[in-house]
């Protein structure tokens, strides 16, 4: 089994540490970044043995078909790891189309 990120879904984590310093929601930019990193690292390890479930029409603007895990890494902010899955030659895929948090779309799931 391997995860894969499509490139914008990328590109959102990497501006996701400025984003999060600038905003305050760290202290320190180093905070951020092993913030960001260990959420991409938990998707990574445990997203192919993550319960999941159909991702709602809303989310059809990312990839039909798709399904989301939760991810939850604090009290306040779980992210929702949105992918479709291909078989390809023996190796199953994960390919994570979207990224958002509970802050922004739980009021569509």
């Amino acid at each position: 089994m391997k995860v894969a990120f499509l490139p914008k879904v990328q590109d959102y984590l990497d501006n996701l540490v400025p984003l999060l310093y600038k905003k305050r929601y760290f202290g320190f930019e180093e905070f951020a970044v092993r913030y960001v990193d260990d959420l991409i690292d938990d998707i990574i390890a445990n997203l192919p043995t993550r319960p999941y479930k159909p991702a709602t029409e809303y989310f059809d603007r990312y990839g039909k078909g798709m399904s989301y895990a939760t991810f939850s890494k604090n009290k306040r902010t779980s992210w929702y790891v949105f992918f479709v899955t291909q078989q390809i030659e023996n190796e199953k895929i994960y390919l994570v189309r979207y990224v958002a948090n509970n802050h922004t779309v739980a009021q569509y799931l």
